[in-house]
Formats: C-alpha cells, sequence, structure tokens
C-alpha cells in the first residue's frame, strides 16, 4: 500500500458470467473513482462485448485479458456462459478458467514495488485465489454478488463444502428454513427447485469442484466477505451472516450501472416508449444464464399477452431451438394480436435505460440478484419467475417484504401457465394492491439507486480494506 497517497492495488477476478462481470466492472469504476488502482481479470471477447473503462479512469483500472485454453467440448470463442449452448458445458469453462486465471493471479502476486497486489478481491469460482494470495502475504476479500438472505440459507463454509451438521446432502434439506435462522422467514426453495440444485453440474462434475464447495472453500480462506448489499435493506440477514461466518460481513452497496448511452438500433423502441403513459409497460427479461425451454417461452408469450398490457420484451431464442422439437418460443399468430401494444427485441437491449424510463412500471424477472438491484433502483413492480440458483430464495425474500409478487407454480414440477404469468402482472400493475407495492418500490429506490448512498458504502468498504492493511503492516 502507498502510505503517501493512501491508494491501495486491488486484483479482481469476476466468474465467466454476464450477471458476474458487469457488476465486477461496475464496482471497479467505483473504486478507481475513490482514488485506488484495479487490475480487473477479463478475456479478450469479454472486455470488447462488456466492459468500458470512462478516459478518466483508464489509469487506475488495467484491464488483463486472459486467453482460455482451448477445450474442443467448448464452442469456439466461448467465453461466457452465454455462449454456451447447454448447461452441461459449464464444467469445462469453469475448469478453463481455473487454469488460465489462477496462472495469471500467480504471476501478478509475485509482482514487487509500485504494482504489489493489496488485496484481491475474488467471485465464487475463483476458489484458489486466497490460498494463492495468501503464500505472498496478500490478503483476500470473497466479493459475493448474491444477497444475504440467500448466503445465509446455505449456511457456514463448511456446509457448503459438503461438511458438518447444516450439510445439504439431499434435496429435502433445501425446502425447510435452517434451525440457526432466529427469525420467521419463507426463505427456502420449493421442491422443483431443490431437485434443481443437485442436477449435474452443481455437484462435483468434470471440472473436479461443485459450484457450492467453490463458494464454501471461497469463504473459508478469504479474510473478510464482501456483499452486494444494503443495511437499509436486509439487516437482520447481514447480522446473521456475520455470525455464521465469523469474520467481517461488509454490505458494498448495490451499485447499480448508470443507463446505458448506447442506443443503437433501439431508437425505434425508445420513441414507442415515449408514448405510453407513465408507470403502465412492463419490461420483461430472464437475464443470460437462464435457458428457457420453447414450451416456456410459448406459455410466456400467452401470459403478456393475456395481460392486456403493455410490454417489451428482451427475447432469447429457447434452449431446445437447435434440437429439431423446439420452435422460436412465439404462439402462433402473437406477434400480429400484440402488434402495437407489445415490442419484442432480439439480441442484446440496454435493460437499464429501459427500466429508467418513465413508462416503465414493472419487471417480470428470473429474479436474478443484478436485475432485483437494476429494478429496485429505478423503482419499477417487480414480478418474479426464478428459474435457477439462488433466485428461488430470492423470490420468496422479496415477496415476503411485499416488494414483488412471485408468479404461481405447480409445485411438483414447477410449471406455470399463462393465467399466472397475467394476473401476477395484473395484481401489480393495475389491481388496487398495485399501489402499494408502487408506493414500497420508490421508497427502494431512494436507497438502491442513490449514487450518494452507494458511494458511501464503497469508501466504508475501502476503508476497512485499508485499516486490515495497515492493521497486518504494523
Amino acid at each position: 500500500m502507498d502510505a503517501s497517497s493512501g491508494s491501495m492495488h486491488v486484483a479482481m477476478l469476476p466468474w465467466l458470467a454476464f450477471g458476474h462481470i458487469l457488476p465486477f466492472a461496475e464496482f471497479a469504476k467505483r473504486v478507481a473513482r475513490q482514488g485506488h488502482r484495479v487490475t480487473l481479470f477479463s478475456t479478450p471477447r469479454n472486455t470488447s462485448r462488456l466492459i468500458d473503462v470512462p478516459p478518466a479512469l483508464a489509469g487506475r483500472i488495467r484491464v488483463v485479458d486472459i486467453s482460455l485454453p482451448r477445450d474442443e467440448r467448448l464452442p469456439e470463442h466461448a467465453e461466457a456462459t452465454i455462449d454456451l449452448p447447454s448447461d452441461d458445458l459449464r464444467p469445462y469453462m469453469r475448469q478453463a478458467y481455473d487454469d488460465a486465471f489462477a496462472r495469471e493471479l500467480s504471476r501478478l502476486l509475485q509482482e514487487t514495488g509500485p504494482s504489489r497486489l493489496d488485496w484481491v478481491l475474488a467471485d465464487y469460482a475463483a476458489y484458489w485465489a486466497p490460498e494463492a494470495a495468501a503464500r505472498h502475504g496478500v490478503p483476500c476479500a470473497f466479493l459475493s454478488l448474491f444477497g444475504a438472505a440467500a448466503l445465509s440459507f446455505f449456511g457456514p463454509a463448511e456446509a457448503l463444502m459438503g461438511r458438518g451438521k447444516y450439510a445439504k446432502t439431499e434435496p429435502a434439506h433445501l425446502t425447510v428454513v435452517p434451525d440457526f435462522v432466529p427469525f420467521p422467514t419463507t426463505v427456502a426453495f420449493r421442491g422443483y427447485e431443490a431437485r434443481e440444485q443437485f442436477k449435474p453440474g452443481m455437484i462435483p462434475d468434470d471440472s473436479g469442484v461443485s459450484e457450492s464447495y467453490r463458494f464454501g472453500k471461497s469463504i473459508d480462506g478469504c479474510q473478510l466477505v464482501a456483499i452486494r448489499s444494503s443495511r437499509e435493506f436486509e439487516p437482520e440477514w447481514l447480522q446473521l451472516l456475520g455470525e455464521i461466518y465469523q469474520k467481517p460481513v461488509i454490505p458494498i452497496g448495490m451499485f447499480p450501472p448508470p443507463p446505458s448511452q448506447d442506443v443503437a438500433n433501439h431508437e425505434e423502441t425508445l420513441r414507442w416508449l415515449d408514448k405510453q403513459a407513465a408507470n403502465s409497460v412492463v419490461y420483461a427479461a430472464f437475464g443470460s444464464e437462464v435457458k428457457l425451454t420453447s414450451a416456456q417461452l410459448q406459455t410466456i408469450t400467452l401470459g403478456l399477452e393475456a395481460s392486456g398490457l403493455p410490454f417489451i420484451w428482451a427475447f432469447r431464442p429457447p434452449a431446445d431451438a437447435g434440437d429439431g422439437n423446439g420452435t422460436d418460443g412465439w404462439a402462433e399468430g402473437f406477434e400480429e394480436r400484440v402488434n402495437g401494444r407489445g415490442v419484442v427485441r432480439r439480441g442484446w437491449v440496454p435493460q437499464v435505460r429501459f427500466l429508467a424510463h418513465g413508462s416503465v412500471g414493472g419487471f417480470l424477472t428470473h429474479a436474478g440478484w443484478n436485475s432485483i438491484a437494476e429494478g429496485l433502483a429505478h423503482g419499477v413492480r417487480l414480478v418474479l419467475l426464478p428459474l435457477m440458483f439462488e433466485q428461488g430464495l430470492n423470490a420468496r425474500h422479496l415477496a415476503e417484504k411485499k416488494v414483488a409478487v412471485e408468479v404461481p407454480r405447480d409445485e411438483d414440477d414447477g410449471s406455470f401457465t399463462a393465467k399466472d404469468i397475467a394476473d401476477a402482472l395484473k395484481r401489480v400493475m393495475v389491481e388496487e394492491e398495485g399501489e402499494e407495492f408502487g408506493i414500497k418500490v420508490k421508497e427502494l429506490a431512494e436507497v438502491f439507486g442513490n449514487d450518494e448512498v452507494n458511494d458511501q458504502y464503497v469508501q466504508d468498504f475501502l476503508r476497512c480494506l485499508s485499516e486490515y492493511k495497515m492493521q497486518q503492516e504494523a
């Protein structure tokens, strides 16, 4: 650490998913604006399509592009999970990530003088980072892009690694609230969600390490945990998480990205939004990780149609489109029937720009933490259709706080109907109850979307890093 300036040099290691790279890049900018230097690990293709370093910060943010080793089982040029046609290929991407990123971190840790690292901020997938950093006397923080409620549910690090009293070794363990939670809550998985957690890819796989083990090992080896959350939103869960981990758990705010200024090919959609009534439009999107089937997409199309509400849908083709059985996901005649009322956009969309528009009042989303942060930062009402990972826990959490509605599902297989979609949308957008949701999300927008509040969280976190380093060097 540069004692004369108080600045630090931190390395950031995001996992290779859009929902991880983008918030890591946003957090890197906020750290750099506080006068610190950041080395952000990436890959060439992800840098070109996701990372934009403002000229004013170019001297403080260094993006290191790391080429992944070629694996014939992965599509050519696959550098993020969105590039994978099937979740079955995730283990091979994790293995490539481990090989390339661990090697580059080891090289960086050996640098001395002004380039010496002061901290490593690691995503969950980089479970090897804490030990590598420790060998060079550099502390490591686990930077969690998941909320405190979801992390608390999974218990201590040893449980995530499959050991101890709270290890979740079968689906039934995931459907009940753990007994270490001291307050009433509905935050637990449904049966169909619990079974998904034990499918191939979540348990130990060809990368040799399960997803949950990566979480546990990262948390166990780090000196502190930085979590994308705020005391205003989930104080009880943050306190519990600190007790569970027995180490500092520091909220770092939600740091939502600013609305994109790159709206090429979307000017017509923005003009359409300008003509709609305030808070009347539903924006529908399900993130970069979710791979919906054609049947699920068809149900969503019919639900959007049946709601009678104006909407924008950020559409991605179904996961089974190329197997000979899938379709493009449309119900027959859908586009003609909703012409003028619904807008379907394929490919990349400026999501935050749309959510920030005054006519957008609702967000049909998969309940990923990024999307929740972006939606609440702009005060839109949430309708949640959780589909994978911890999203079911997020959905229970937000519904419990009465800031969102979850789409009803069949308890056995998780299926949903067009009516379920339509009814949930109308509940938050046009029925009397929707007014209460509108008030609550506008209140949360004052926290989630307030740059001063978010910057203060970043400053407090950086002060903790600096104080820890000084104590270690004293």
